[in-house]
């Protein structure tokens, strides 16, 4: 069980080092008047640090590490 959770956070890991955030268009409603309606596309992001890769991925050795120990 612990090996496949290690696993698992060592390849979370290297994903989230490589691929370090994500972009989506979301439809906001600017005016909003009866039969009338505007609305624009915003562009919103979504980031991490690259660092919470960094821990993710040691998190997932020390656990594999420990589990062929057991």
């Amino acid at each position: 069980m612990n090996k496949s959770v290690g696993l698992v956070l060592i390849v979370l890991g290297a994903i989230l080092l490589i691929w370090t955030g994500f972009t989506y268009t979301k439809k906001e409603k600017i005016v909003d008047a009866g039969p009338i309606q505007i609305s624009a596309d915003k562009q919103k992001s979504v980031n991490w640090p690259p660092y919470a890769g960094g821990i993710v991925l040691l998190a997932g050795v020390v656990i594999l590490v420990s589990s062929k120990k057991s």
